[in-house]
């Protein structure tokens, strides 16, 4: 834990009882993000971070794939051929909030939602915080006085340590909900 916003994200946790160590914290972390499951048939080729973060191509389609600088790289690379964005609220500041329809390598997605302009740890803590606290469910909050939503979903067919759950998804649903 060598970010602030990952130490702050820990306090609050730590304060709020669900977690007593930050290890286990950590070890929390690492498992319901980089822990692999079977998203279909095949062997465990698919975790919460890969799908968020970087995404997925499955049955012919794009999945994941809610990450800017993601999308930045990709696009750099001349592999994302990007159609249309819808900007979501009204921002004072980074990060705004986008919806984004594109195809990746070929494969299209028909709508994303990604922060513009947000740390990768910022997300991070952002959408572990809410797959923690309201897993499966709609997050509601605010940043920056801002109304924002969360939504995540959790891994239903596997599960780790004492029954916990994996992270399927996680992603901005929209800053006016």
């Amino acid at each position: 834990m060598k970010t602030a916003v990952m130490k702050e994200l820990y306090g609050f946790l730590h304060q709020q009882n669900r977690y007593s160590t930050e290890q286990e914290f950590v070890s929390d972390l690492k498992n319901m993000w980089f822990g692999l499951y079977a998203r279909g048939k095949e062997e465990r080729d698919s975790g919460g971070f890969e799908h968020v973060f970087s995404g997925e191509v499955k049955k012919g389609k794009v999945t994941g794939f809610h990450n800017w600088i993601q999308f930045y790289m990709q696009e750099k690379e001349g592999l994302v051929d990007y159609y249309s964005h819808i900007c979501d609220g009204r921002w004072d500041s980074h990060p705004h909030v986008l919806a984004l329809q594109f195809s990746w390598d070929g494969y299209y997605k028909e709508v994303s939602s990604t922060f513009i302009g947000s740390s990768p740890e910022f997300e991070f803590a952002l959408y572990s915080l809410c797959f923690i606290v309201r897993p499966g469910k709609v997050c509601q909050l605010s940043l920056g006085g801002h109304p924002l939503a969360i939504q995540t979903y959790t891994w239903d067919k596997s599960t780790y340590g004492n029954g916990k759950k994996y992270i399927a998804t996680a992603y901005v649903v929209s800053s006016t909900q």
